[in-house]
């Protein structure tokens, strides 16, 4: 057996062991909304705009459990989705919440992400969260999804950062050191438990996980996730970057924009200005080494062109758009709301009214609704940076 079969065998068993996400199965659509998953919010924050098609194929590779694949199929009412997983075990679950929660319109395949050209066609969206990193050769396996990626399709990817993971390195080694079976899950998680029970309280790796990790650790899937797991690749910006331009598609964002604005470190003018003569990979690498413990992970989207993008700074182009609701958003019909990201927003009046005559609207400007509700142009354009509205041109 060769070292990647090795390797992708002992991840398979892992999963087989510890079946993850460990989240319950529901007889109902599961709660809330993960707007990267969801192709009219997604599509609008990578380009500006609400697609034309929601009748999309979706592929979640390495689907696990099938949490987000659940989620996939109910954020997108006109999708199919297609899961695939290396764990024969984890796909059992999968396909159990799937049928339990009524997301009948996936399909899933027991399949290695190097497979993926056994599937046929190519998808709008691919979905691949917390997988690449655990590949015996990730590279491989990002330029084995990026073919099957459709013209004008979006790639939303989910890594590890090595700066903000660096205590869990340093336990996930501590505990391969007093196993007596690295291939033993069980018993390496009640290691692990030990250890953190044995050190004081005022350690850096308790402490850590004390402030970060230990609600989701409390499950027994999630502590071998993250302290037994028989391979992780951590990166930096360098590497990473290194992963992207393997795929060859082109690079839109990170999903968490605010992350990486210098603004958010330095409030002193000259600092900021020598930050932002920086290229972006640059200061991306700035930012991360200035506020490591922040960046446990990269979230971001790739795109194969043709992608449109307006950033609506055209007034012209503003007032003929077709302004409609986003989808992910928790309160509403309320002045009160949590959006996209569950950040709680106050809409004025105004604003309030505005979004009342865009929720369900597919056919009336921006200029038409302005005609009866008195809220200024630039507000308009500052809701639709917030993610509250999409605008079709």
């Amino acid at each position: 057996m060769s070292d990647s079969q090795t390797i992708s065998a002992a991840v398979a068993a892992l999963y087989n062991t510890y079946p993850f996400p460990p989240e319950p199965l529901l007889d109902e659509p599961p709660p809330g909304y993960n707007w990267r998953w969801n192709w009219l919010a997604a599509y609008s924050f990578c380009t500006g705009q609400r697609p034309k098609r929601e009748d999309i194929r979706i592929l979640d590779a390495g689907c696990g459990t099938g949490v987000g694949t659940e989620y996939l199929v109910h954020l997108n009412s006109q999708a199919q989705v297609t899961g695939i997983d290396l764990s024969s075990g984890a796909l059992a679950v999968a396909q159990e919440r799937c049928q339990r929660s009524g997301a009948d319109r996936v399909k899933f395949h027991h399949l290695s992400l190097y497979d993926a050209d056994q599937l046929s066609g190519q998808f709008d969206l691919i979905n691949c969260v917390g997988v690449l990193h655990h590949l015996p050769d990730p590279i491989r396996g990002i330029r084995s999804l990026a073919p099957k990626l459709a013209p004008g399709g979006l790639f939303h990817i989910f890594v590890y950062s090595e700066l903000g993971r660096h205590e869990i390195q340093l336990m996930q080694e501590a505990i391969a050191l007093l196993q007596s079976d690295r291939s033993n899950y069980r018993e390496g998680v009640a290691i692990g438990r030990q250890i953190f029970a044995s050190l004081p309280p005022n350690n850096r790796l308790v402490r850590r996980e004390q402030e970060r990790w230990s609600m989701e650790n409390t499950r027994d899937e999630c502590f071998a996730d993250m302290y037994v797991h028989p391979r992780e690749v951590d990166y930096n910006i360098h590497t990473l970057f290194e992963l992207i331009d393997a795929s060859e598609l082109k690079f839109l964002g990170f999903s968490n924009p605010r992350q990486w604005e210098a603004s958010r470190l330095f409030n002193q003018p000259d600092l900021l200005e020598r930050a932002e003569t920086l290229s972006d990979r640059e200061r991306y690498r700035l930012i991360e080494l200035l506020d490591p413990e922040s960046v446990t992970h990269y979230e971001f989207f790739l795109g194969r062109d043709p992608l449109p993008y307006c950033d609506w700074n055209s007034d012209e182009a503003l007032l003929n758009a077709i302004p409609e609701r986003s989808p992910c958003m928790d309160g509403w019909e309320s002045r009160c709301l949590f959006n996209y990201d569950y950040q709680i927003i106050n809409l004025s009046e105004e604003e309030f009214e505005f979004m009342k005559a865009c929720d369900g609207n597919r056919t009336r400007s921006t200029k038409a609704i302005l005609a009866e509700v008195p809220i200024s142009i630039e507000k308009v354009r500052s809701l639709q940076a917030q993610q509250l509205i999409l605008l079709s041109p």
